[in-house]
């Protein structure tokens, strides 16, 4: 057969496993959400998954491979993809910086004001400066290709599958949170979140250098 439609159920079921676990991705679009709204939401999202198509269509076209047989060039994604994430943590601790300020000079009630970067870009950087979903599309999907007589054709449909499940579980996040974002603008709430956000930032740009 041209595909090999076996393979499909378990390569659902090892999607979801992926997917529905949080990393950079789900921090970034809950804190957007929540703290701008549905349309920063999902230009975040938009960017994330511009750099999802790029990732997996290196790995498609056989540049994914090449570039993670360049150890200098894997180790300086990672370094690259580190630093972007502590400057995300460094933006949102500077921004709880100048509310603690502001509180202090009598702005009591105020709400951090969204921020003033673009939710594209940011979504696109964080996304394509991580290595680690290179390396792991590279892992995960030749292992469903399974007995397909075109295993290229194979590989850009299990890409298509993944990227679409991944949409639609990210669009649920965004959709959500602006929802609820209302209930949750207040300064105590939101400055737990930025905290939250920050540290997951942290925590995994070292473990991006250490893995």
């Amino acid at each position: 057969m041209l595909l090999d439609l076996t393979t499909v159920p378990a390569f659902l079921l090892a999607s979801a496993v992926v997917i529905l676990t949080p990393g950079v991705d789900a921090f970034l679009l809950l804190r957007t959400s929540l703290r701008s709204g549905v349309r920063p939401g999902l230009l975040t999202l938009a960017g994330i998954h511009t750099a999802s198509i790029v990732q997996v269509a290196a790995v498609i076209s056989g540049l994914g491979a090449l570039i993670t047989r360049q150890p200098a060039v894997l180790a300086a994604l990672k370094w690259i993809g580190a630093a972007y994430l502590i400057y995300l943590a460094a933006t949102i601790l500077r921004g709880l910086w100048l509310t603690r300020k502001e509180s202090a000079n009598g702005a009591l009630d105020a709400t951090p004001a969204p921020d003033p970067a673009n939710p594209y870009l940011r979504g696109l950087l964080s996304n394509i400066t991580n290595p680690k979903m290179l390396l792991f599309s590279l892992a995960f999907l030749p292992q469903f290709v399974g007995a397909a007589a075109n295993p290229a054709l194979q590989l850009v449909a299990l890409g298509v599958i993944f990227l679409v499940l991944a949409a639609i579980w990210e669009l649920t996040i965004v959709l959500a949170a602006a929802r609820i974002a209302d209930r949750l603008r207040h300064p105590r709430v939101a400055k737990s979140l930025d905290m939250v956000s920050a540290a997951a930032f942290l925590t995994i740009s070292v473990g991006l250098v250490a893995g």
